[in-house]
């Protein structure tokens, strides 16, 4: 199926598929109104600004319970028949974990869901179970105002990636990817600086407010930190890294327990903030 042939699909075929990509059924009716698209790019952007301009948070968490929990495969085939192959996809990491892993898991998931009365939400495509676990506890830090941000972040990152499973021949290749990116470099080892736990915060009232996280791939990045085409108000920001627990990983001592890099995002252009880490010393400019 490419865009046209979505455009041209009966209300009740279209209600279908998008509610397969997002239970909010408020979401859902303004897509509806939003056809046609005139390309990918049209689509994608009325989703995100439907999703963070047009929805409240009763919209946003009927979105999040159409959601199993992490690591709890099982309970898809009990409910939320719509969405479930694409989330058994989604979660194919978790399904190969050790039950350790699992069991840590459910607990987590447990706490975090009698914490904020929703269920952790994460995009969970190239994450381990070990890696989702990570950024379930370490969410389990932050207020219930901050993760209801960060879920909203987490499910558009799930819905753009349905979007593009339901029209799969859309063509896909040029949309913007995260307005912010980052990337660690381990200058001590002369390597990018894996699994290393990056926290994005917004100066928001005179306080930080945390709205979004990602831990580094292989290669030291984090390209995914917002979801595609979502652009950020202006304002000051901070990227908190977790050095520590790198570090104790590897095992090394290090002098930098965390670091904090502030900037400020002027417009809606493009902005990489990398680091250059070492135990005893760092390293930041603007990127490009």
């Amino acid at each position: 199926m490419n865009l046209a042939n979505f455009n041209e699909l009966s209300h009740d075929e279209a209600v279908k598929l998008l509610s397969a990509c997002c239970a909010s059924e408020h979401w859902v009716t303004q897509m509806l109104h939003a056809r046609p698209f005139e390309n990918e790019l049209a689509m994608i952007t009325a989703a995100d600004t439907i999703w963070y301009q047009h929805c409240n948070e009763s919209d946003w968490r009927q979105a999040f319970q159409g959601h199993a929990k992490i690591g709890d495969v099982k309970s898809l085939a009990e409910k939320f028949a719509g969405t479930r192959q694409m989330a058994m996809g989604e979660q194919a990491a978790a399904t190969v974990a050790d039950e350790n892993i699992l069991h840590q898991l459910a607990i987590a998931n447990d706490n975090y869901l009698q914490k904020n009365g929703f269920i952790f939400i994460v995009c969970a495509t190239g994450k381990s179970a070990a890696g989702m676990l990570h950024l379930l506890q370490s969410r389990l830090h932050n207020t219930r105002e901050d993760e209801v941000l960060h879920a909203m972040g987490e499910q558009q990152k799930i819905t753009i990636l349905r979007i593009k499973k339901i029209i799969p021949e859309g063509d896909w290749q040029n949309l913007p990817i995260s307005q912010l990116t980052t990337h660690v470099l381990d200058t001590s080892l002369g390597m990018p600086a894996e699994n290393m736990l990056i926290q994005l915060s917004r100066m928001n009232d005179k306080r930080w407010q945390s709205i979004a996280q990602g831990l580094t791939n292989k290669n030291g990045r984090v390209g995914d930190l917002l979801p595609p085409v979502h652009i950020l108000h202006e304002g000051t920001y901070k990227l908190s890294f977790d050095t520590r627990a790198y570090y104790d990983h590897l095992p090394l001592k290090t002098f930098y327990p965390a670091v904090e890099i502030q900037f400020t995002i002027a417009d809606a252009s493009h902005y990489h903030v990398p680091l250059l880490i070492n135990p005893f010393g760092f390293t930041t400019y603007r990127g490009s």
